[in-house]
């Protein structure tokens, strides 16, 4: 029997959209902490600093969960270290496998340049036979910290995309074969990076609404969800003038169903809608109440996780 979550041209079901979330919330996440450090608002001692501690532990845990789920999507999952090191330039899944693992190359190492005092602690107590020869790695590797932030920058911002040609390489499926999907995915992962990290700074720790370091993730909320909103009006208007079945595609998404209604309500609503709006009508001193800006957060995050499943199970319902 069909339903929204089951019917036969379904290939890629929730484990796929819960992997997408993740991966565009470490990259966002990651994005907004380079982008912090390098603007000098981390302060003198960046290791301090709240959000970048909290990215820390939510860019590597994200990003691995949401593997370890395609990893067990597989056919075969206990063979999936091939694709580590059997690369083809012509498969999407091989330049996805490359892509991860310079992030999390150069994202694990820039952590531990900043993190040293805490990761040399942890060598010292329990492995204090590597903590010399660690230390001295991570002197020569700070030497070089520009050039890997870069890299992390970099690799964050193709991995945010990176989801969207995930998507839009199913030739088959007319909704998802759409130039506008990575960009659409870059800048939803890096809203949902941002929501990810004022709400778990707030939560764990005792960082000051006030401070500069949550202004400055604040700069970026609204352009962001506007961009957002731009892009999804260009999908959708793009498969509307489309032709054939892209049209077909627009109206089985948009006009009447139970993923129709997820957009409307989740991913325009409460994803787009109420926080802008909530925003705007807000007086100073409730934008920086804390429970005030988790909401936010959290309608934010809401808004993204709803977008991530509209578009994957939506954009295989129609065939071309």
């Amino acid at each position: 029997m069909n339903s929204p979550f089951h019917f036969p041209s379904l290939v890629w079901d929730h484990s796929i959209a819960i992997y997408l979330f993740l991966l565009g919330v470490s990259a966002g996440g990651s994005m907004l902490s380079v982008l912090l450090k390098r603007s000098g608002l981390a302060g003198e001692r960046p290791d301090e600093n709240n959000i970048l501690r909290v990215n820390a532990l939510l860019a590597p845990i994200s990003i691995t969960i949401g593997l370890l789920l395609l990893i067990f999507h597989l056919t075969k999952p206990w063979t999936f270290w091939y694709l580590m090191f059997n690369y083809s330039s012509t498969s999407i899944m091989s330049v996805g496998v490359m892509l991860f693992q310079v992030y999390m190359a150069s994202l694990i190492l820039w952590l531990v340049i900043i993190f040293k005092s805490v990761v040399l602690g942890l060598l010292n107590r329990f492995l204090p036979k590597l903590a010399g020869l660690a230390d001295k790695i991570i002197r020569i590797a700070a030497k070089f910290t520009n050039v890997i932030e870069l890299v992390v920058l970099l690799t964050s911002i193709a991995l945010g995309a990176y989801t969207g040609f995930l998507l839009s390489a199913l030739v088959s499926y007319p909704m998802l074969n759409n130039p506008v999907l990575p960009i659409l995915f870059l800048a939803s992962g890096t809203s949902s990076g941002i929501a990810a990290l004022i709400l778990f700074t707030l939560l764990c720790t005792k960082e000051n609404t006030h401070s500069k370091s949550l202004a400055f993730l604040h700069r970026f909320e609204t352009p962001v969800v506007l961009i957002e909103a731009f892009l999804l009006f260009a999908f959708f208007f793009g498969l509307y003038l489309g032709g054939g079945q892209k049209t077909v595609a627009f109206k089985t998404a948009l006009l009447g169903g139970f993923w129709s209604n997820v957009f409307w309500i989740g991913v325009v609503g409460i994803g787009i809608v109420l926080p802008l709006l909530l925003n705007a009508v807000a007086k100073d001193a409730l934008k920086h109440n804390k429970v005030f800006m988790m909401l936010v957060a959290i309608l934010g995050l809401i808004g993204v996780f709803s977008l991530r499943y509209f578009v994957l199970y939506a954009g295989q319902m129609t065939l071309a």
